[in-house]
C-alpha cells in the first residue's frame, strides 16, 4: 500500500506507527447498537475498519506535508519510552518503526520545519520528545511545534491538578526547550496550509488543509475515528470532551466535503486512510483513495 501521494503538487507520506484491533466498537463509540452494528459489519469488514471480533482496526500515524515553503509533520503518534500503562501495547515502547518509516519517506528529524499537533491526546503528542541521557529532548530539533492555545491552556490546568503524562513528558519538554508557539485553531499559516477550528473530541482540536486557494485535502486529527461515525454522525467516542459538540462538529465537517474531490486524510481509519465523502441516506460514506 502506497503510503506516499501528491496534492497540489505537494508530497504528501503517511508515517505509521502501526495498525492493529484496538478496541471492541461499542466500548469505543456511545450509542452504538447492536442493530447498528449488524448493519454495518458487512462494509466496515470489507474495508479492513472492523475484525471478527468486532473491534475496531485503526492505524497511528502522521502526515508529513512538503509545501513549497516547510516541511510539515502533522501529529506524532506514540512516541518510545513512555509511562502508559493503561494502554500496554505503548507503554515503554522501543521499536524503531516510526524511525524507519521517516527514513523510508527520505526524512530525517532535522528536515521537520514544523509540528502541528491537532489535540493533545497521548497518541497524537508522543514524538514529539524522546529519551536522551534521562531527559525528554524535542525529537524534531529545527521544527517550531503549533499548540492551539485553548487546547493548551487546558492541559496545563488539568496537569497543574494531577499529573497529565503525555502533557508532562511530550509537550512541556517542548516549552521548556522553547520550540512550541501558542496559535489559533483558525491560523492561516502560508497560502499552502491553513487550520481549520473543530472542537468537540477536545476543547480546541482543528484540522489541516492543504491545497492553494482551495481544500485538495485535510487531515482530520480526531474529528472522526472510524467509517461508521460517517454512516451515523451521531455516534461520538466515549472519551470526547464534548459528545454533542464532537457530533455536530463531524457532520458539519462531512456535509462541508461531501461530493466534493477533497482529500480527508484521516488519523485512524486502517489503509489507505485517505477517503472522499459521499451521501449515504441521512449520513455519509467514506470511499477509500488509493492512487
Amino acid at each position: 500500500m502506497a503510503t506516499s501521494f501528491d496534492v497540489d503538487g505537494m508530497r504528501v507520506d503517511r508515517i505509521i506507527e502501526g495498525q492493529y484491533p484496538f478496541i471492541a466498537a461499542q466500548d469505543f463509540l456511545a450509542g452504538l447498537t447492536d442493530q447498528m452494528l449488524a448493519e454495518a459489519r458487512g462494509w466496515m469488514q470489507a474495508m479492513g475498519a472492523l475484525d471478527a471480533r468486532d473491534w475496531l482496526v485503526m492505524c497511528m500515524q502522521s502526515y508529513v506535508i512538503r509545501t513549497p515553503h516547510h516541511t510539515i509533520l502533522v501529529d506524532s503518534c506514540v512516541g518510545n519510552d513512555k509511562q502508559r500503562p493503561n494502554r500496554p501495547f505503548w507503554h515503554l515502547k522501543t521499536d524503531d518503526t516510526y524511525m524507519q518509516a521517516l527514513a523510508v519517506a527520505g526524512l530525517a528529524v532535522e528536515d521537520i520545519d514544523y509540528v502541528m499537533c491537532t489535540h493533545l491526546h497521548v497518541d497524537h503528542v508522543g514524538w514529539n520528545t524522546r529519551l536522551v541521557d534521562g531527559r525528554w529532548v524535542p525529537t524534531f530539533p529545527n521544527a517550531r511545534y503549533l499548540f492551539a492555545d485553548q487546547e493548551y491552556a487546558y492541559w496545563e490546568a488539568e496537569n497543574a491538578k494531577k499529573t497529565v503524562y503525555p502533557f508532562a513528558d511530550s509537550v512541556l519538554p517542548i516549552v521548556e526547550a522553547g520550540r512550541h508557539e501558542l496559535v489559533s485553531s483558525s491560523l492561516v499559516l502560508n497560502d499552502h496550509i491553513r487550520l481549520l477550528p473543530t472542537p468537540g473530541h477536545t476543547l480546541d482540536h482543528y484540522a489541516v488543509a492543504i491545497g492553494r486557494g482551495r481544500d485538495a485535502a485535510v487531515i482530520t486529527g480526531d474529528l472522526i475515528h472510524s467509517p461508521i461515525q460517517a454512516r451515523h454522525t451521531g455516534l461520538s467516542m466515549k472519551g470526547d470532551f464534548d459528545r454533542v459538540q464532537s457530533a455536530a462538529t463531524r457532520h458539519a465537517f462531512l456535509e462541508r466535503y461531501c461530493d466534493t474531490d477533497t482529500q480527508c486524510c484521516t488519523a485512524h481509519f486502517p489503509s489507505p486512510s485517505r477517503m472522499r465523502v459521499r451521501r449515504w441516506e441521512d449520513g455519509f460514506r467514506c470511499e477509500p483513495v488509493t492512487g
